[in-house]
């Protein structure tokens, strides 16, 4: 794929309606990998993992020569430590995120769903284990962090559950609790990756962060947000409802329009700050937006962190 053909620019809703999640999360990879120069990978460890297919600028010494010369088939021996980092992706699926200021436009968490497979498909070609933590006012699912290839079949299976999960209500997104489940699942330093509207109580995000940095873990905010959220386009009268706990205040758009931008404003530089200060990062992701961008945003700081 080049320029405007590349699946990872596409428009996000119009992708999403031509496949299912591993198929979109495919293609997006696909595209947003045309042109990067893959690096070899050195310092194998002696803990055997898998084999996986050979490619161009593999080092000869790794090529299992009695499947080359049994199988008529050429695959490198990969092993565990051959990984750059662990990485856990901590999604949030609260009822907050399953919703859109358009028809035309993806759900908050059908966007996440989707750019939490592609994350993980980039990571895990890079050779990084890859986990994942699904979670609203409890943890809903946990996957442990594997560098094999099957581990992306495990993640897109437990992607097509969230639906199925969970009891009806209103449901607090309690990121806190899930940011410190995935410290635990996490041995030696590595990246959590969060991917939530962060409609969720502060403080506890604030102190989960902390914990993670202090335990030498670099972490990823990708906040996703819906158009409509930061600019409430909307006219006339509107009823404002609460999807968290189900609250509902009617009110003159007009008369609420700047006010309300000004405390979406202030949010989101509240947000900012606490991962500055944590030294984590922090990225706002709109889901209009093409995939690619937020995958730029993800990978960019896997490559911060391997390097």
């Amino acid at each position: 794929m080049e320029g405007s053909s590349r699946a990872d620019l596409f428009d996000p809703a119009t992708l999403a309606s031509m496949g299912h999640i591993e198929i979109v999360a495919r293609w997006v990879v696909d595209g947003f990998l045309t042109g990067l120069h893959r690096s070899p990978r050195k310092g194998f460890s002696v803990e055997f993992a898998e084999h996986r297919p050979y490619q161009p600028g593999d080092d000869l010494r790794y090529v299992d020569w009695k499947i080359a010369a049994r199988a008529d088939r050429w695959v490198v021996k990969q092993f565990e430590e051959e990984t750059n980092l662990r990485a856990l992706l901590v999604l949030d699926v609260s009822p907050s995120m399953d919703w859109r200021g358009a028809p035309t436009r993806l759900t908050k968490l059908a966007y996440a769903e989707r750019l939490a497979a592609a994350i993980a498909l980039l990571l895990l070609r890079q050779r990084d284990a890859v986990g994942l933590v699904c979670f609203d006012e409890r943890v809903r699912s946990t996957l442990v962090p594997k560098a094999r290839m099957t581990q992306w079949r495990r993640v897109v299976a437990s992607l097509e559950r969230l639906r199925d999960d969970g009891a009806d209500g209103a449901r607090q997104s309690e990121a806190g609790e899930a940011l410190l489940h995935a410290a635990r699942l996490v041995r030696r330093p590595g990246m959590v990756v969060l991917i939530s509207d962060l409609l969720a109580e502060v403080d506890a995000v604030d102190r989960a962060v902390r914990a993670l940095r202090a335990a030498g873990h670099d972490v990823v905010a990708l906040h996703v947000l819906d158009p409509a959220e930061r600019e409430l386009a909307v006219s006339g009268d509107a009823l404002f409802v609460d999807p968290e706990s189900g609250l509902t205040v009617s009110a003159a758009v007009a008369e609420v329009r700047e006010a309300y931008r000004a405390t979406v404003a202030e949010a989101l530089a509240e947000w900012r700050g606490i991962f500055a200060r944590a030294g984590g990062r922090y990225e706002t992701v709109m889901t209009d937006a093409p995939f690619g961008a937020a995958l730029r945003r993800a990978f960019a700081a896997r490559q911060d962190i391997a390097h």
